[in-house]
């Protein structure tokens, strides 16, 4: 299985077994995140595993995950410094996937303050990881994800590329699974937005979320051999939504 594989079979583990993981495995994980790359240039992040198997880090979360041992992204804080770290800690969730590890975001994970900050740089995002308690895949038709009917708006028949690229972006967990994104597919472009909500807390996840889909999206494009720019189009973000706010749009390079 590969991470692109992974996309639609990985699932959101909860319960770990408190086991430990050989340094080989520990090292790898670091080297593939070295292999990996961000959103957007100019961002400096560190990964840094953080050994749990004692409970030194205890995260508040309401989740209330605890894990073995937890991925940690910091990142200087500039402009959309969380998306890009959530389309990181993404491909990072996927390749352990293919390790056989089960992982799962920990949404507004706290810590204490000695943990928030490194050498100048901001706790971003936390994934919890490990080896899972039962299985760390499950079939697609399982998952609880909207379907593309009710994601998408389609200005004409969408080419298989773009069923493909979206079927991976539907797949993408989220925050309490609130699956914020709304695409408009016309030509070789998809255009995203996110859905307004109801409740604030849920709009402020919503920068980890899309860089998240992001990446299920990029790493399909990959797997595809797709050359797919996500692009800021300004005659759209110029306009008003009543029920949505453009985000990016995803364009085929022809």
């Amino acid at each position: 299985m590969n991470i692109y594989e992974a996309i639609f079979v990985r699932r959101s583990v909860k319960n770990y077994l408190p086991d430990g993981l050989s340094p080989q495995t520990l090292q790898d994980i670091l080297d593939e995140y070295d292999d990996v790359k961000g959103l957007f240039g100019g961002i400096e992040t560190e990964l840094v595993i953080l050994d749990n198997r004692k409970g030194e880090y205890r995260l508040l979360s309401l989740l209330g995950i605890r894990a073995p041992y937890y991925l940690a992204i910091y990142s200087e804080e500039k402009d959309r410094a969380v998306m890009n770290a959530g389309y990181l800690m993404q491909q990072m969730s996927l390749y352990l996937c293919t390790r056989g590890l089960g992982s799962c975001f920990v949404g507004n994970p706290m810590m204490k303050k000695k943990y928030m900050r490194r050498d100048g740089k901001k706790l971003m995002a936390v994934l919890a990881f490990g080896k899972p308690k039962g299985s760390c895949v499950r079939k697609p038709v399982d998952a609880r994800r909207l379907s593309l009917s009710e994601l998408c708006v389609y200005k004409e028949m969408p080419r298989q590329w773009m069923k493909q690229l979206l079927e991976a972006a539907r797949m993408s967990p989220s925050y309490m699974n609130s699956q914020p994104w709304r695409f408009v597919v016309f030509d070789s472009r998809i255009h995203i937005f996110s859905k307004k909500h109801a409740s604030d807390r849920l709009g402020r996840y919503d920068e980890l979320n899309f860089g998240i889909m992001y990446a299920n999206m990029m790493v399909a494009a990959e797997e595809l051999w797709l050359d797919v720019d996500l692009i800021r189009l300004e005659e759209i973000s110029q306009k008003n939504f009543p029920n949505s706010q453009y985000m990016l749009s995803a364009i085929l390079r022809l």
